[in-house]
């Protein structure tokens, strides 16, 4: 059988399947001696199959999906108008418009520029991030923490008040210690500090008690950027750190927060980066420990935004702007008597 005859049977026309074969959604049609289609019986039915399947066409011969195109941009057009009247009666009521966007926007805190997404890439910038403190409580226990630069020790030798106070360690890991000098302890536990101290002061006095505390961890630190409640710079109460951890004292992930594809950045000792990724909703609302990452200091954990609100975020200056034109011409109205 011709095209024609295929084309009847389906209720299109000839072109359409053309376009089809075109398209590869069905398979080539059989040429005879002059060049033309022609079909078999196993022909017919593999197109009936596609034409009753996903893309059955509709009485004008477009396709579903051609169908799905137009009614999802008439969709978009009738959801901007939406949002635009909601703004315009959030206005009315004296609210404000960035509070009907809070749930698309991250953390006031971070700046604009700390986190640049393009089409191929995301630049994070972590000098622009902001120091967060760690929630209330140690996440992560310190006896295994091993000291560093800027991290502050209080020294208490019992007895003996001259031989205490806090310290600063400075950038080549060592203490200025009074009337002993400087005492290198980058790398050491409190554990191994109290018995270096120890030793040290047995030359000065008898039998000494030493204490150490560790009173700012600040020598290691992570980075949790993205779509979470409190993005930015955390300080480190260990040496290392879950990504589970992490979350949680990022405020967890927002709405907004595309879970699934997660990325761990670690800091490559060849200059570059090296990436993992981890799936979020398995490992926060599942239980998947597989998921739960260990972070170095230095490491940067990126949540990124959905689909959606990323388009959110795209048309919001302009829904903005028609928003308040929207208040203004309805507080117009309301003023006419």
């Amino acid at each position: 059988m011709t095209i024609t005859d295929v084309a009847k049977i389906l209720g299109v026309t000839p072109r359409t399947i053309m376009r089809w074969e075109k398209a590869g959604k069905i398979s080539k049609s059989r040429r005879d001696w002059r060049g033309w289609r022609f079909y078999h019986k196993e022909d017919l039915e593999e197109i009936k199959r596609f034409f009753e399947g996903a893309y059955e066409v509709n009485g004008d011969g477009k396709t579903l999906v051609e169908v799905s195109k137009v009614m999802g941009a008439i969709m978009l057009a009738i959801s901007i108008g939406l949002f635009s009247y909601i703004m315009g009666a959030s206005l009315l009521n004296g609210e404000a418009v960035a509070s009907a966007q809070s749930n698309f926007t991250t953390s006031d805190a971070v700046p604009n520029n700390a986190v640049q997404e393009t089409d191929t890439q995301v630049n994070i910038h972590l000098d622009s991030l902001p120091p967060v403190n760690a929630a209330a409580g140690a996440i992560t226990e310190d006896i295994k923490y091993t000291l560093g630069p800027n991290d502050i020790v209080e020294i208490t030798v019992r007895r003996h008040p001259e031989f205490s106070g806090e310290y600063a360690i400075n950038s080549e890991g060592k203490i200025e210690y009074k009337f002993v000098g400087d005492v290198v302890v980058e790398g050491l536990t409190k554990a191994n500090l109290v018995e270096r101290l120890t030793e040290i002061l047995e030359e000065y006095i008898i039998e000494p008690e030493v204490d150490v505390t560790i009173m700012a961890y600040l020598s290691k630190v992570f980075y949790v950027v993205g779509e979470v409640g409190r993005p930015g710079k955390f300080y480190m109460r260990g040496n290392t750190i879950t990504t589970r951890e992490a979350l949680v004292q990022a405020g967890l992930p927002m709405q907004t927060a595309a879970l699934k594809g997660c990325r761990l950045i670690k800091p490559s000792q060849k200059g570059g980066n090296n990436y993992e990724t981890f799936n979020a909703l398995k490992l926060l609302y599942e239980g998947d420990l597989s998921e739960n990452l260990v972070m170095q200091p230095g490491d940067v954990l990126y949540v990124p935004s959905t689909v959606m609100a990323k388009i959110i975020r795209v048309i919001s200056p302009v829904t903005n702007i028609t928003g308040q034109a929207a208040g203004a011409a309805a507080r117009g109205a309301v003023l006419i008597p």
